[in-house]
């Protein structure tokens, strides 16, 4: 009766190997999905319009990894709402590799911008790679009467909140990187915020909204064009597409320094074997000839970081703009 109820020896061994079976089972799934990885097309969601600061570099990279990975990677422009839409999507996508996102400070800025997410910028995601940086630069339209940022803080000072400045959405770095810069010179100018950072060049380029603080790389076309002046860049030096162009510091405003980044996030609960895949995919592209030469060109300093630098970076990053938040009093227009 007691081998009836407890089932005889060998069927508990039968129970004991059915069991370590299952455990290796679980044990190599992950890896074997690795090695299969990808079976089919991969898209990056970037949650801004085409022809901004950081869809043409994804662009470039998303050609490499295609070959790199024997899939195509499609690129996917999801706009809108402080690039919380696009972010979003991705958020709620299955953990699988196939549905990445191109953040960028943009998502650090959301973390603290935005009350009511329906997705935490930190913890629903996991790093892959940040790839890039770039300074921005303070743009205005030939029409408006100053040449240096000494005098378009004059010039603004004179007209309190009578200057308009476009970016390319609420909570963009365009947007924090003109509040902070408004809040350490005392100027008061109006936001106009766009759907991405096309629309608002364009809208720089006619000269209906003057000025603007948009990344270097799409830029220097049109400032070299004659058709937009450059006034100092963001970054701690300056940039060597222009390299006449003074830094915010060196313009009469220390502690100044701001960058336009980009980096590879995956949905939260993506195995770490196919994250060290895109890793290293990602690392290997940033190493080519086209793309280094296009990030040179471009005025992108490339990076490539591991998948825990990138976390810890993104960390820094939400701290520090959320900072600049409390201290400007930084809204959703």
């Amino acid at each position: 009766m007691t081998g009836a109820r407890h089932g005889t020896p060998s069927t508990r061994g039968r129970q004991a190997l059915a069991v370590v079976a299952l455990t290796l089972v679980a044990l190599v799934a992950h890896p074997l999905r690795a090695q299969e990885y990808p079976t089919r097309p991969v898209r990056v969601i970037v949650p801004f319009s085409p022809g901004g600061a950081v869809d043409g570099p994804m662009r470039v990279i998303a050609q490499g990894l295609s070959k790199r990975l024997g899939q195509q990677v499609i690129v996917e422009n999801k706009p809108g709402a402080g690039a919380t839409i696009g972010t979003d999507i991705v958020a709620k996508a299955t953990p699988d590799g196939y549905t990445l996102l191109l953040a960028s400070q943009t998502n650090a800025i959301s973390a603290s911008l935005y009350k009511n997410l329906p997705f935490d910028p930190l913890e629903d995601f996991t790093p892959v790679s940040l790839i890039g940086r770039e300074p921005g630069v303070l743009v205005v339209h030939p029409s408006l009467p100053v040449k240096t940022l000494a005098e378009f803080i004059t010039y603004v000072k004179e007209r309190p909140g009578k200057v308009d400045y476009a970016s390319s959405g609420n909570g963009s770095g365009q947007h924090l990187f003109m509040a902070r810069l408004a809040a350490l010179t005392g100027m008061q100018l109006n936001h106009v915020p766009y759907r991405g950072s096309g629309q608002a060049t364009t809208d720089v380029l006619a000269g209906q909204v003057p000025v603007s603080i948009p990344g270097t790389a799409g830029m220097v076309g049109h400032i070299k064009a004659g058709k937009l002046r450059p006034l100092a860049v963001t970054g701690a030096q300056r940039s060597p597409q222009l390299p006449d162009v003074p830094t915010v510091m060196e313009s009469g405003v220390p502690g100044y320094e701001a960058y336009v980044w980009m980096g590879l996030l995956a949905p939260k609960g993506t195995p770490a074997p196919i994250i060290d895949r895109l890793y290293r995919e990602v690392k290997h592209v940033l190493g080519s000839d086209e793309v280094k030469t296009y990030m040179a060109s471009a005025g992108i300093e490339v990076v490539g970081s591991t998948p825990a630098e990138f976390g810890v970076f993104f960390r820094a990053e939400k701290d520090l703009w959320a900072k600049v938040i409390r201290e400007t009093g930084a809204k959703i227009d």
